[in-house]
C-alpha cells in the first residue's frame, strides 16, 4: 500500500488520487453492475424506461452524491476524520437526542455491510451465465466471500498496493465500454435533461416505485464520508470528478444498449455485460470480480472502524481489537469479521441470485442517509451557517431521501425486511448498552478523596498489616482527582485492608478528537498516592497496560515517584516493586424492585456482558497481576419488607 505517512492529505497528489480511487469509490463504482437491472426488473424494455432511468441516475448522483456528500458533508471533518460517529462527536455536547439518529445511522450502515458483498460479487460472477448457463454461481460467490473474510486477520496492507490501480482500470474500462456503445447512438445524451426522469416517474406504470432501483446508484456515497481520514477532502473531491464521468458514460452506454433491445425482457444478460464484446467477456468478468472484492473490502474495513468507535463511545459491547499493521486507523475485530461472514453467506443462500438481493439492498442505506442529513443540518446550525440555506438543504435532502425511502419500502416484503431487521437488532444492542451505562453512572457513589489521603498514607506505613502489593492500581470512572468511587475505598479499607507502598488511580477519558493521546499526572500524597488521567481519542485503543508503563517510566526518570520495593533487602539493589491492578465487575443484585423497562434493559445488558470482553482484556492488562472484585448493582432496593419480630 502507498504509505499513508507519505501522503499529505491536505493537498492534491497523484498518490492521494490513486488511494481515493482504490479505497473510497469501490461500492458506488460497482453499482453499474446491478442498478439498471433493478430498475427494469421483469418489465419490458421501453424507450421511456431506458432514457428516464439514466436521467434519474444522473440527477441522483448529482444531488445525492456530488452536492450532499462530496461538497457539503466532507467539510464536517473531525480533525480530518469522517463518518457518522465522527460527525456525532462534533455535536453531541449540544443535544442529547442527537445520539439516537447517530445510533440508527450506524446500525443500518452495519446492516448494509452484510448485503453489499453478496450482491456485488454475485453481479460480477453472473456475467459467466451467457457463456456457461449451467455454471454453479452460488458456490463460487460463497468461496470468494469466505476467502475475503479469512484474509482480514492479516490486514489489507499487502493488498492495498493493488487497490488503486485495479479500481482505476475498472473505472476506465466501464467508461470505454459505455462510450463504445454511445458512438452509435449519441442522441442518448438528451436523457441528461431532468424532464426524462420526470416523464418516467409520472407516465410509466408504477413509475414512482422505480426510484427503489434508481437509488442503488448512490448506495456507496456514505463511504465517501467514512473514508475522509484515509484520503483527505481534496483528493476525494478531485477523484470523484473522474469517477462520476466514468459512471455516467457507463450508464449512458447501458441506456443506448437498452434502446437497441426495446420490446424484450432482461434474461441472463444484464445491461452492463450487454456492453461487453464477446471476445472481452472473461477479462471483463475478472476485473469486475476484483472490483467487487475491493468494494466489499472497503465496507468490511469500515465496519471494523465503526464498531471500534461505538465501543469507545460506550455504544457497543467490548470486543477484542487487533492491529494487523502500522497503517493509521487499520484494525481488525475477529468477532465482527466472523459475524459479517456468516451473515453474507446466509444472504447468498437465502436469495441465491443478485436480482433477488436487490430487494433487500438500499432500504437500510436510505435510513442511514436520512440520519446523516439530520446530524449534518444540526452541525451546520452550530457553525452559524445561514439558517435559510441550512433549512433549504434540509428540506431538499429530506424530500429526496424521503422519496427514496418510500419507494424502497415497496421492497419490504420481497427481502427489504432482512436488512431492516438486522438494522433494528443492531440498534437495540447499541441502545441497551448505552442505556444500561447511563443507569450504572447514576448509581456511582463518589466520595471526596482528600479525607482518605492521610488514612492511605498511614495504611501504607503500617507494617503490622501484610503488604498486598508494592503498587496498587485502581481504574476509576471519576473524571477529577477530588473524588473517587466509594466502592474503591471500600475495597482498600473495609474488605481485607490492602496495604501498598503506592496507590495509583487511573482514569480514561474518551475525547472527541479521533487520535488524541495525552495524559496528566497528579501526586496527591508524596510517595503514596498518584492520579493519572489518560485523554484518548474515540479511535484510539485503550492499551492501558502499555500506556501506564510508559507514564510510570517517565515519572521515575523525572524523579516524581520511586517504584522500587521498600523492603530493605530489595531496595538497596534497586529492585522494582510489583504492580497489581484491581478491576471491579458489577452484577445485578437480587435485592432490586425494577420497572419492566429497567428490568429488561439490565437483564439484556448483563446477558450481552457475558459475551463482552472483560475489562482486564480490553485494557490489555497482564492477567498475572489483576485482581477481579465483584460488586452488586442495586438500582431500587425493596422498600416494604413485612418482617415481624416475635
Amino acid at each position: 500500500m502507498i504509505s499513508m505517512s507519505t501522503i499529505d492529505l491536505k493537498k492534491l497528489t497523484y498518490a492521494g488520487f490513486l488511494v481515493s480511487i482504490g479505497i473510497v469509490f469501490g461500492d458506488i463504482g460497482t453499482s453499474p453492475l446491478y442498478t439498471y437491472t433493478a430498475i427494469i426488473g421483469d418489465q419490458t424494455i421501453t424507450e421511456l424506461i431506458a432514457l428516464g432511468g439514466v436521467s434519474a441516475i444522473f440527477w441522483t448522483l448529482t444531488f445525492q452524491t456530488t452536492l450532499k456528500y462530496v461538497f457539503i458533508t466532507l467539510r464536517a471533518d473531525n480533525k480530518g476524520e469522517g463518518g457518522i460517529f465522527s460527525l456525532y462527536t462534533l455535536i453531541r455536547k449540544y443535544r442529547r437526542w442527537l445520539l439516537f439518529p447517530s445510533i440508527a445511522g450506524g446500525s443500518f450502515l452495519l446492516a448494509d455491510s452484510i448485503i453489499t458483498p453478496p450482491i456485488s460479487v454475485s453481479s460480477a460472477m453472473e456475467g459467466l451465465k451467457p457463456q456457461f448457463p449451467n455454471i454453479p454461481i452460488m458456490p463460487l460467490v460463497i468461496g470468494i466471500i469466505v476467502l475475503l473474510f479469512i484474509i482480514q486477520r492479516k490486514g489489507t496492507s499487502f493488498l492495498g498496493k493493488l487497490f488503486g490501480p485495479i479500481m482505476l482500470l475498472w473505472f476506465t474500462m466501464i467508461a470505454v465500454l459505455g462510450f463504445a456503445e454511445l458512438v452509435g447512438n449519441l442522441s442518448v445524451f438528451k436523457a441528461l435533461n431532468p424532464y426524462y426522469a420526470y416523464k418516467m416517474l409520472s407516465e410509466h406504470p408504477g413509475g414512482f416505485w422505480l426510484l427503489g432501483g434508481v437509488f442503488l446508484c448512490t448506495t456507496g456515497a456514505e463511504a465517501l464520508y467514512s473514508d475522509l481520514g484515509h484520503c483527505g477532502r481534496k483528493n476525494i473531491q478531485i477523484s470523484w470528478l473522474y469517477v462520476k464521468i466514468c459512471l455516467i458514460l457507463c450508464y449512458l452506454g447501458q441506456a443506448a444498449w437498452l434502446l437497441n433491445h426495446q420490446g424484450t425482457h432482461l434474461t441472463d444478460v444484464s445491461p452492463f455485460f450487454g456492453l461487453v464484446p464477446h471476445w472481452f467477456i472473461f477479462p471483463a468478468i475478472a476485473v469486475a470480480t476484483l472490483a467487487t472484492i475491493i468494494a466489499s473490502q472497503a465496507l468490511i474495513s469500515g465496519s471494523f472502524t465503526l464498531v471500534a468507535e461505538a465501543i469507545r463511545l460506550n455504544l457497543w459491547p467490548k470486543l477484542r481489537v487487533v492491529f494487523p499493521s502500522d497503517v493509521k486507523g487499520q484494525l481488525y475485530i475477529p468477532a465482527i469479521n466472523w459475524i459479517l461472514m456468516s451473515g453474507c453467506i446466509a444472504v447468498v443462500l437465502f436469495f441465491k441470485e443478485s436480482k433477488n438481493m436487490e430487494a433487500a439492498f438500499g432500504l437500510s442505506v436510505t435510513l442511514t442517509m436520512l440520519m446523516t442529513t439530520i446530524l449534518l443540518s444540526f452541525y451546520l446550525f452550530t457553525r452559524k451557517v445561514n439558517m435559510i440555506a441550512v433549512t433549504s438543504l434540509l428540506v431538499l435532502f429530506v424530500c429526496i431521501e424521503g422519496a427514496f425511502l418510500i419507494a424502497n419500502l415497496k421492497k419490504f416484503m420481497h427481502g427489504g425486511w432482512v436488512t431492516l431487521l438486522l438494522g433494528m437488532l443492531i440498534f437495540t444492542i447499541m441502545f441497551i448498552w448505552y442505556r444500561a451505562g447511563e443507569i450504572r453512572k447514576k448509581l456511582q457513589n463518589f466520595v471526596p478523596l482528600a479525607p482518605y489521603l492521610p488514612v492511605l498514607k498511614e495504611l501504607s506505613e503500617d507494617e503490622k498489616i501484610p503488604k498486598y502489593a508494592t503498587n496498587l492500581v485502581y481504574l476509576t470512572s471519576s473524571n477529577n482527582s477530588n473524588q473517587i468511587e466509594e466502592r474503591s475505598m471500600y475495597s482498600i479499607l473495609y474488605k481485607q485492608p490492602k496495604r501498598a507502598d503506592i496507590y495509583w488511580f487511573v482514569h480514561i477519558n474518551v475525547v472527541d478528537e479521533p487520535y488524541k493521546m495525552s495524559y496528566k499526572t497528579e501526586v496527591l500524597a508524596k510517595e503514596d498516592v498518584v492520579w493519572i488521567t489518560f485523554n484518548l481519542g474515540f479511535r484510539v485503543a485503550p492499551r492501558i497496560n502499555l500506556l501506564f508503563r510508559k507514564v510510570v517510566e517517565e515519572m521515575v526518570n523525572n524523579k516524581e515517584v520511586n517504584i522500587n520495593s521498600r523492603y530493605c533487602s530489595l531496595d538497596k539493589h534497586n529492585i522494582t516493586g510489583d504492580f497489581r491492578f484491581v478491576v471491579t465487575q458489577r452484577f445485578l443484585s437480587f435485592e432490586n424492585e425494577l420497572s419492566f423497562s429497567n428490568d429488561f434493559i439490565l437483564k439484556a445488558y448483563f446477558l450481552l456482558k457475558k459475551i463482552s470482553l472483560a475489562d482486564e482484556k480490553e485494557y490489555g492488562l497482564d492477567y498475572s497481576n489483576v485482581t477481579i472484585e465483584k460488586s452488586p448493582l442495586i438500582l431500587n432496593p425493596p422498600s416494604n419488607i413485612n418482617l415481624v419480630r416475635e
